[in-house]
């Protein structure tokens, strides 16, 4: 199925309560509540917002998988579900940042694991690890593994995946969305060249990362 339409559809549950709430309130309240419940059901529709993105491709580019801010850029060696060395690169996603999720490089869905965690603030190190979190490995075409994890934040309670095991994706490819700011993480091969800088602004399926080697 594809999830290509201008608003995602998990919002539209959300979209619809508000303006039931936003009629009601017409007949029962004042103008100011009536502003403010009209003011909430905008911004929902445009937190759900679902544009449409491009990239100039070039060879073993990697695109970002989010919007938000790069707040973390380092080396790691993983044990857990994630296993190897690794460059990781963090992105912070606020509230007001488009949530939809994005492959950040073309090859087959591997592994999808899913964590049950706590909602510690997305851009805490600590929420890496103890944040409830689903990790997508992508399989590149020549072998190597790209991880893409999506991260619930302080306020975010539903992680979203589109993709299932064995699903081939394209760069750029909706994958998912994590509701009500959140954080994604990157782990690219530890050869990987990084391009983007700590504090860079990054658009989901747009934005380059780095290259790999």
């Amino acid at each position: 199925m594809k999830h290509d339409s201008f608003i995602a559809q998990e919002g539209y549950p959300f979209i619809l309560i508000s303006i039931v709430v936003t009629v009601l309130i017409s007949f029962l309240c004042n103008y100011l509540s009536i502003i403010l419940m009209t003011a909430i059901t905008f911004f929902i529709v445009w937190f759900f917002r679902n544009p449409e993105r491009s990239f100039k491709d070039e060879e073993k580019l990697v695109i970002s998988p989010a919007d938000g801010k790069v707040i973390k850029i380092e080396n790691v060696e993983m044990t857990g579900t994630i296993v190897g060395k690794f460059k990781k690169i963090s992105i912070f996603m606020n509230v007001f940042s488009v949530h939809v999720n994005r492959a950040p490089y073309p090859g087959k869905i591997e592994k999808i694991n899913y964590h049950e965690g706590k909602f510690f603030s997305a851009n805490m190190d600590k929420a890496s690890l103890d944040n409830e979190r689903n990790e997508v490995m992508i399989r590149t075409e020549d072998g190597r593994e790209i991880w893409a994890v999506q991260i619930a934040g302080l306020i975010a309670r539903r992680i979203v995946c589109w993709v299932n095991v064995g699903t081939q994706v394209l760069k750029g490819e909706r994958f998912g969305l994590i509701r009500f700011g959140s954080r994604v993480d990157v782990y690219l091969p530890e050869d990987s060249k990084i391009s983007v800088k700590l504090g860079d602004k990054v658009n989901a399926g747009k934005s380059p990362l780095g290259y790999l080697s």
